[in-house]
């Protein structure tokens, strides 16, 4: 198979979908990789490194997506890129759909088949292609509010960890997941006072257990929601229902009843994001302000540290990147049924059951459609 890498043109993303190790592996199974010219020479990996691991360089998106049978990237296509697709091609990255109609409608039109890592599954219902990045963005999550709590970033000129005499940032963390469980390991690790929701109550007393009383767990009910963002000084929002656009869980009131100089990080803004008044920003102009309230809304946060970012996403994807090199699409979905999970779109035909309710499309299972 002809496996494509392109240079991601997202807003400051240097990530790239393959490692020269990747490429390595993939030309001795008899593979051949195209990949754009810089495409990781921003994180350090060079044209030369890619060469020597056996692939062919070529100097534009156009020829990557012109002679490839598979597209391996990170970030969902831009609209330019979503135009370069065809229907016998393989499309294998991040896409968040949900809330986004027109990338949805693109990725149709373009009858091209569409595996989104963020919703193959694992033998035990996680989400293993998602993990890596979500681990980055909820350690980040906290970096960025301590950062944007500083006066000079336009904060409250809140120490996260305090002092002696002087007591530590709150921080509340909307969801125990992946995210929210590393936002806590990084919160804690500051000295942050810190407070974390989830309505799973087998992992609320996991954290329990972990933590003690140097985290308060707490069942997700809006009231109480309401009234620990009113007292905090940074509001993590760390939900996810995959695939599907992420629940409002913090209003515009809510945000307004909060301090001046407060912070809100929104992790979920890929999903739509979980504040009423989340909109994506980039790491060009991360943040803005509503109410007096910083709000970080990076659609790509793990792209700021973008060579840990690539190995640790492609640790997770090459073995799927492999099988669908090996057996070709079709066989790959009907043989592995969790593969099949990250099916969104295939010649033409929306396959994602979250994406069509979010969106009101009409959609086919991915079982019918492979059977057929």
């Amino acid at each position: 198979m002809i496996i494509g890498v392109p240079q991601e043109v997202k807003n400051n993303e240097f990530r790239v979908g393959l490692t020269p190790g990747n490429v390595s592996g993939l030309c001795k199974q008899g593979h051949s990789v195209l990949l754009q010219r810089g495409a990781g020479a921003q994180i350090g990996l060079t044209d030369e490194s890619y060469r020597i691991a056996g692939a062919t360089l070529v100097n534009s998106a156009a020829e990557v997506y012109g002679k490839s049978e598979m597209i391996v990237k990170v970030k969902e296509p831009q609209a330019q890129e979503c135009a370069m697709l065809r229907e016998d091609q393989i499309l294998f990255t991040y896409l968040h759909l949900a809330p986004d109609p027109k990338q949805t409608q693109a990725l149709i039109d373009s009858g091209a088949t569409c595996i989104a890592y963020e919703t193959v599954t694992s033998r035990c219902g996680a989400l293993p292609l998602l993990a890596p990045m979500s681990e980055v963005a909820g350690r980040m999550s906290i970096q960025a509010a301590a950062s944007h709590l500083e006066k000079t970033n336009g904060g409250l000129g809140v120490l996260m960890a305090g002092v002696p005499g002087v007591a530590a940032a709150k921080v509340v963390i909307l969801g125990a997941g992946v995210v929210g469980r590393n936002a806590l390991q990084m919160a804690v690790g500051l000295g942050a006072n810190v407070s974390i929701f989830d309505r799973d109550l087998e992992r609320l007393r996991q954290i329990d257990a972990i933590f003690g009383n140097r985290v308060k767990t707490l069942y997700s009910d809006s009231l109480l929601v309401a009234q620990e963002v009113h007292e905090a000084d940074a509001v993590i929002g760390a939900v996810l229902l995959p695939g599907a656009a992420a629940p409002k869980l913090v209003n515009r009131d809510m945000i307004r009843k909060m301090k001046a100089g407060a912070v809100v990080v929104d992790v979920a803004i890929d999903q739509g994001g979980c504040f009423e008044t989340s909109k994506p920003t980039t790491h060009a102009d991360p943040t803005y302000e509503i109410d007096g309230v910083i709000h970080y809304c990076v659609a790509n946060m793990p792209g700021a540290v973008a060579r840990t970012s690539t190995f640790a996403l492609t640790n997770a994807t090459y073995p799927f990147v492999e099988a669908l090199a090996k057996r070709g699409v079709i066989e790959a979905l009907r043989k592995d049924q969790y593969l099949r999970h990250g099916l969104s779109v295939h010649r033409g035909v929306l396959t994602s059951e979250p994406v069509a309710a979010a969106q009101k499309l009409d959609f086919v299972p991915a079982e019918e459609l492979i059977a057929a």
